[in-house]
């Protein structure tokens, strides 16, 4: 039985290398649903998976969708194969996609040359799908030139996905003045490129202008400016610029160092995944219950003695 479910495995690595769609979901399934033999699959994954990781990020409303859509038809016509991960928010009581029967990006389902997978955030604080990071590896071991993993952008994905992608693109919108001004030092710090869409608004240019003075404290600690990029993705304008600009910073900006963190940050939180496989949500709750029932629950307590 061992050798039989370690012959299918590595027959759907085979099959998920050479670039068979089936065979990528049935794998991502796999891992999504922790079945018998999906910790052989990864661990039977190929070292040195040097395909670019590519995550957009920013607000809701910003245009992430229509970017990613632009950006996909470039690289098709460049004759590229691209991988998509679309991470969206989930209901916290079905865990199912709240987005998923979405038209985001329909017309290249049937494409040959692109995998569109949409990932449920399964209740995840972060904002990303618990399994991101294998999935990901699994899709840096399929035949893509590029892997697109698009985040919901709440919470504290933005700052995850600086350990998940090689360049990391954060987009906005004229009208996030405000928020801009308020943004987390750890999200000024995680761009490698800023896109500004929707950038036929009004103000835009002066919310440029803004943008690029707040990130000028931040290159004291980089080895070069981060770009700010108009696009409107609507119209496919400033898209072939920016793809330009990830290609330049994939070429030439993408230190050793920050590849290293990258691994480490991911090591780290597969580790701390791990140990956290023992403790059951629903084990959790029924004696929360039982130890409110009697009157006798103390958060700080329950969580010293569950240690």
């Amino acid at each position: 039985m061992v050798n039989s479910q370690h012959g299918m495995t590595q027959e759907l690595l085979a099959k998920l290398q050479h670039g068979d769609a089936k065979a990528l979901a049935r794998s991502i399934s796999l891992v999504e649903n922790e079945t018998d033999g999906y910790e052989e699959l990864l661990q039977s994954l190929p070292y040195n998976l040097n395909r670019p990781v590519i995550g957009i990020t920013g607000p809701p409303g910003a245009g992430k969708s229509t970017l990613v859509d632009s950006l996909i038809g470039l690289l098709v016509n460049a004759g590229k194969k691209v991988g998509v991960l679309c991470v969206d928010p989930s209901s916290p009581f079905n865990l199912g996609s709240l987005l998923g029967d979405r038209i985001r990006m329909s017309k290249w389902y049937d494409n040959p040359n692109v995998f569109i997978r949409s990932l449920a955030t399964r209740g995840s604080l972060g904002g990303l799908h618990p399994k991101i990071i294998e999935i990901t590896e699994l899709m840096k071991a399929a035949a893509f030139d590029h892997v697109i993993v698009e985040t919901v952008g709440v919470g504290q994905s933005e700052v995850e996905i600086a350990g998940l992608a090689d360049i990391t693109i954060v987009v906005v919108v004229p009208e996030a003045g405000d928020e801009i001004q308020t943004m987390k030092a750890g999200l000024m710090e995680i761009a490698d490129i800023f896109v500004v869409n929707k950038a036929d608004r009004p103000d835009a240019d002066q919310f440029v202008k803004n943008l690029r003075l707040m990130l000028a404290p931040a290159y004291h600690n980089r080895y070069d400016e981060v770009p700010v990029i108009k696009t409107i993705a609507s119209q496919n304008q400033g898209v072939s610029e920016l793809l330009k600009e990830v290609d330049h910073l994939l070429k030439h900006h993408h230190s050793k160092e920050k590849k290293y963190w990258l691994l480490a940050e991911r090591a780290y939180q597969l580790i701390q995944r791990k140990k956290m496989n023992d403790i059951d949500k629903e084990k959790l709750k029924e004696k929360i219950k039982e130890l409110s029932g009697k009157n006798s629950f103390q958060l700080y307590s329950f969580i010293k003695n569950y240690m």
